[in-house]
C-alpha cells in the first residue's frame, strides 16, 4: 500500500512575540523541504561511497526529491511533493516507477502547502495517510549562558569520524542495544555525507555525545537541517549533567 506523511511547518506552541519566530508561509515551507530533501539526498549519496552494492540513489522530479536508501530505510521517501510545482498524475508515475523499480514501498512526505488537490489526486490514487509530524524551527542565538569549563563541544575531526559513529550509536543504543550495529553504520555515513558536520561534546576530555548539522544548502536557503544530539549515559550518570547544550 502507498502512504503518505503529513507534516505541519509551524510549531505547536505559541510564540512569546511576533518577532521571534518567521512567518510560517510556502517561501519558507519551500526551504525546510528543500533543505531536508537534498540533506537525505546527500545521506544516500554517502551509503553508495561506503557501499557501492547498495543501490542508494535520488532523483528530482518537478522539484521533489525521491530519495532510495534501501528498501526498509526510513530515509527512502519523498521530500517536497506539490511545494515546488503542482501534482500531477505525470509526475507520480515517473516517482512511483523510480521507487517500484527498486521494489521499495512508495512513500510521500507531504507538507500541509502541497494543497488540496494534491492530497485528492493521492487518495485517488489509493494513497493512505499513515503519520502525522510537526517542524520544529528556531533562529540561531548566541547561547545564554556559558558551558561549564570541563565541557567542549567542537567538530570532529577527519580522523574522529568513526568515534564520532561509535558516541552517537551509544547514545542512541542506551534504550535499544539490540539497533547498535545497525546505528554504528548510520553513523558512519552521516559523518561523511556532504555538508554535514559532526559536533562531538567532551566531558572532561572524553567524548559524551555527538550531534551535527547539515549546511549544504544554509547559503541558498538560509536553513540547517539539524540532526539530533544525543548524550552517552554511562559517561555521565554519576555526574548528574547532561553535557549536549540544547
Amino acid at each position: 500500500m502507498e502512504v503518505f506523511h503529513i507534516g505541519r511547518s509551524w510549531p505547536p506552541v505559541k510564540p512569546k512575540s511576533s518577532a521571534m519566530l518567521p512567518f510560517s508561509d510556502l517561501a519558507l515551507c519551500r526551504r525546510f523541504e528543500q533543505t531536508e530533501g537534498h540533506a537525505c539526498a546527500q545521506y544516500a549519496t554517502a551509503r553508495q561511497k561506503l557501499f557501492p552494492d547498495s543501490g542508494s540513489e535520488w532523483i528530482r522530479c518537478a522539484g521533489t526529491y525521491a530519495v532510495f536508501d534501501g528498501v526498509h530505510s526510513p530515509v527512502t521517501q519523498t521530500f517536497g511533493l506539490g511545494v515546488f510545482s503542482p501534482v500531477t498524475p505525470v509526475i507520480l508515475d515517473t516517482i512511483e516507477k523510480f521507487f517500484r523499480d527498486r521494489q521499495a514501498e512508495v512513500c510521500h512526505e507531504v507538507a500541509p502547502f502541497a494543497g488540496v488537490e494534491a492530497l485528492d489526486l493521492l487518495c485517488r490514487r489509493n494513497y493512505r495517510p499513515a503519520e502525522l509530524s510537526s517542524v520544529l524551527y528556531k533562529r540561531v542565538e548566541q547561547p545564554g549562558r556559558e558551558l561549564a569549563p570541563h565541557i567542549q563541544t567542537r567538530i570532529a575531526g577527519s580522523n574522529e569520524l568513526q568515534v564520532w559513529a561509535d558516541v552517537s550509536a551509544r547514545g542512541w543504543a542506551s534504550e535499544h542495544p539490540e539497533l547498535v550495529v545497525f546505528l554504528r553504520e548510520l553513523g558512519s555515513i552521516t559523518s561523511i555525507a556532504q555538508g554535514y558536520l559532526p559536533f562531538l561534546a567532551e566531558l572532561d576530555g572524553e567524548p559524551a555525545a555527538a550531534g551535527g548539522f547539515h549546511v549544504a544548502l544554509a547559503a541558498t536557503t538560509g536553513l540547517t537541517f539539524d540532526a539530533p544530539g544525543v548524550d552517552v549515559p554511562a559517561v555521565y550518570a554519576d555526574r548528574q549533567e547532561a553535557v549536549w547544550p540544547g
